[in-house]
């Protein structure tokens, strides 16, 4: 084989090398052009991008921008090398205002500098808003080369300056964002943080000539952090936190997404067959059977019959057997589940008075308590403690606005699970909330049984990860119709019912059958 290399000397463009029978070589080497070549002051430099130029070996597509890419749109050139042409044209610039935050061209396609003197310059696609202010100081951060970007004091100091409205264009975020990304930094990071921050803004906003900017800041976080009067503030989320009621914005639009995919939809209305005590007393008992199977906590059939007719747990699975009995007390009591909140206080009281009753036999968990840490299920992290209780009220104002049963209990139940407000059996407690709403319109209570657990688990999966509600929705009224065609007077003829259907196998031996 040629191309053995024991030496790569470059001479112009030409490189020498020993080929296989141990003769010297020298090849043409052609060094591959960049995408962006920049003009040059220097004599030689500018003769030979110029002979490029005409020799059609790159193009001009800006004031000192020339490009090697003879078939790509201009702007899209300019976008990929954003960083890089700023960081060439102007030198020692500072990336501020909201570009600090955004680290991008806004909708409009404009980008602010901090320089050493005011001017607009117009690219392809891009308008560079040059805006005379302070140099760079020892807290900000170089960037790209020569460019540098506002450290996060002076950023937020920078966007609470004074700003006109251009065509649609300004160099500041609106007052609302600005509140919200401090409130970010306390959900992420903690108060600490926006403490630190405050500290660092008063360091620098004399020496920025900002302090009436700072000012300004000291009351945003002193409002967000109760010490201030709230006046100062203006978004809801900001808001929401100074009155005590923090919540989380990103949980807050997934329910949003899933409030209009329920209200855009038209549902049927399954009537409950199992009317009677008998009958509702034997759907209740599959209902908490299959519920607590979803958990993991798994009984032979004729076990749980036993713990439930018994009123007794096993003897070596006591947490276990209490888990089944204490849901099953609470489905099969058609008075408790004709009830659903009118109200957030309603709403928290009932949460908790159902949660103590489910978990009361595990006391590590704190029954009927809110959690005081954050739980996950693999990748994905609930709604941190100290939001819960505004996260739960804002997605209730989501639930009081739905009419159709159905669209309430699968919309109080996602919201449940959602953000997950205890330690354990939030799962569990989601399905009661849902089944309460259906109950007390008299419509058929949801089983999942264990051959559907699989399909409902990637329901929630991708409403909750990919803002996807549509197969969620599918799922549950799916469910919902199986389960209407589940009823009978006596438990054995339930029973027999729910194995034609395949409801006792796992996802991986069989298909639900209707």
């Amino acid at each position: 084989m040629e191309n053995i290399f024991v030496n790569r000397a470059l001479s112009g463009k030409y490189f020498t090398y020993l080929n296989r029978n141990g003769f010297l070589v020298e090849k043409n080497y052609q060094i591959p052009l960049p995408e962006v070549i920049f003009g040059s002051s220097d004599t030689s430099k500018s003769l030979l991008i110029s002979r490029m130029a005409k020799s059609g070996k790159i193009r001009k597509i800006a004031p000192r921008i020339y490009s090697s890419n003879l078939h790509d749109d201009p702007k899209a050139i300019i976008r990929r090398n954003l960083f890089l042409i700023l960081s060439e044209l102007f030198p020692g610039a500072l990336l501020s205002h909201r570009s600090a935050f955004e680290y991008q061209p806004t909708s409009t396609d404009q980008i602010y500098l901090t320089y050493g003197y005011s001017k607009k310059i117009k690219l392809p696609g891009l308008t560079v808003q040059l805006l005379k202010g302070p140099e760079p100081t020892v807290f900000d951060h170089k960037f790209f080369g020569e460019l540098y970007a506002s450290n996060q004091a002076r950023a937020f100091l920078e966007n609470l300056q004074n700003a006109r409205n251009v065509n649609g264009a300004t160099k500041a975020l609106r007052q609302e964002e600005i509140e919200e990304k401090l409130d970010t930094l306390i959900r992420l990071q903690g108060e600490a943080t926006l403490n630190e921050l405050r500290e660092q803004a008063k360091l620098q906003a004399e020496k920025l000539e900002m302090l009436t900017e700072y000012g300004h800041l000291n009351k945003i976080i002193g409002a967000l952090l109760n010490t201030r009067p709230n006046k100062a503030l203006s978004s809801s989320l900001a808001l929401a936190r100074a009155y005590g009621e923090p919540y989380d914005p990103s949980r807050l639009q997934l329910f949003e997404k899933l409030f209009l995919a329920l209200r855009n939809e038209e549902f049927p209305l399954i009537h409950d067959e199992n009317n009677t005590k008998e009958a509702f007393s034997h759907f209740s008992f599959f209902e908490a059977y299959f519920s607590n199977y979803i958990e993991g906590t798994e009984f032979e059939l004729e076990e749980a019959k036993n713990i439930i007719e018994t009123n007794t747990p096993l003897p070596n699975r006591d947490e276990d057997s209490h888990d089944i009995l204490g849901t099953f007390q609470l489905v099969s009591n058609p008075l408790q589940m004709r009830i659903t909140p009118v109200n957030k206080e309603h709403l928290f009281k009932l949460l908790k008075s159902r949660h103590a009753h489910l978990m009361k036999a595990r006391p590590t968990k704190q029954p009927g308590m809110f959690k005081d840490k954050n739980n996950r299920a693999g990748e994905t992290f609930f709604v941190e403690p100290n939001l819960v209780q505004g996260t739960l009220s804002k997605g209730l104002e989501f639930y009081f606005l739905l009419e159709h049963p159905f669209a309430r209990a699968a919309f109080i139940k996602f919201l449940i699970s959602e953000v997950h407000p205890f330690l354990d059996g939030n799962g569990r407690l989601a399905r009661v909330m849902m089944n309460a709403e259906l109950v007390k319109n008299a419509q058929s209570k949801i089983i999942i049984p264990t051959v559907y657990r699989d399909d409902y688990l990637s329901a929630l999966r991708r409403l909750s990860r990919q803002n996807d509600p549509s197969p969620y929705i599918k799922m549950l009224l799916r469910a919902w119709q199986f389960s209407g065609g589940i009823y009978s007077e006596e438990m054995l003829v339930m029973q027999k019912q729910l194995e034609k259907a395949n409801a006792f196998k796992e996802h991986n031996e069989a298909k639900l059958l209707f």
